[in-house]
């Protein structure tokens, strides 16, 4: 068994016997979709760490959409539950890049790709194929891909 994923079964055992019914739940969804991920293709396998972090990031996604979406609609404390289960699964993500941090990685990019005789917005693919790599899972990918296309434009 993946660390990850051990340490999240660890979690929601140590969750349950202290009657954290929010974290909990939110440990068994997650957890969860890992086991559909697993058994998800033409055979059962076992997610490497990255694979695990990927669903995590997933879920942790949804719960901030939907968080919007039930502050939208009026909703608010079931958005609150939503934004703090996604804070729950944050925990077990690697930290998100700054602001500044992710700017300084696409202007280099974006810097790399001018030199490369890309030029305005037809230069985003190019752009993303360089920074995509330095990025993954430490930037959420409309975040950079809406850096970009800023970047691109001005």
């Amino acid at each position: 068994m993946t660390t990850l994923k051990s340490k999240l079964k660890e979690d929601l055992t140590a969750a349950i016997k202290g009657r954290d019914e929010l974290r909990s739940s939110t440990l068994r969804l997650t957890l969860t979709a890992i086991s559909k991920e697993e058994v998800a293709g033409t055979s059962a396998r076992e997610l490497s760490d990255d694979e695990v972090r990927k669903v995590i990031a997933r879920e942790a996604k949804k719960r901030r959409e939907a968080a919007e979406a039930f502050a939208k609609g009026g909703r608010a404390e079931q958005a609150e539950r939503e934004k703090v289960e996604g804070e729950v699964l944050a925990e077990y993500l690697p930290k998100q890049l700054s602001d500044d941090e992710l700017r300084a990685i696409v202007a280099q990019a974006v810097e790399e790709a001018k030199a490369a005789g890309a030029e305005g917005p037809r230069a985003m693919g190019q752009v993303m194929k360089i920074v995509n790599p330095k990025v993954a899972g430490l930037a959420e990918g409309g975040r950079v891909a809406a850096l970009v296309k800023q970047l691109l434009a001005g």
